[in-house]
């Protein structure tokens, strides 16, 4: 087996350190804010099986960095908008090397601490995709 120099939960004991953590109940406060975005970076199949925030954006982790950049292709407007974005994924560790990455580029966001595992248990509001017909 190989022996890595720095393991993923290092790395994300690292970004932790160094960038702004939100709680669960802090942003179920923050839900009606229309200055607040919320951006689901989970998998396709992880929001239908386990529902999604109501109002956030979906975008996949594979494509944060290039839907936040202005100069790439695959730039999505909302990402030029002067509001708050927080990051999130299951269990915190995606959004919080996520949003470190998106710091260090210039873009200022916060993740969800706790990810989405305990927001319904704390009384966060679930929505679920129409099925396909």
């Amino acid at each position: 087996m190989v022996k890595l120099t720095t393991p993923v939960s290092e790395m994300v004991k690292n970004a932790r350190a160094r960038i702004e953590e939100i709680e669960t109940r802090e942003l179920i406060a923050m839900l009606d804010d229309p200055n607040v975005v919320v951006v689901d970076l989970r998998d396709v199949r992880e929001r239908q099986r386990s529902g999604f925030i109501p109002g956030s954006v979906h975008c996949p982790r594979g494509m944060v960095e290039f839907w936040i950049d202005p100069d790439s292709p695959y730039f999505k407007p909302i990402f030029g908008e002067d509001r708050k974005f927080v990051f999130h994924c299951a269990s915190g560790w995606r959004s919080a090397l996520s949003t470190a990455t998106l710091n260090d580029m210039g873009f200022e966001c916060a993740h969800l601490r706790e990810g989405f595992a305990t927001w319904a248990d704390q009384g966060g509001p679930v929505d679920f995709p129409e099925p396909h017909k």
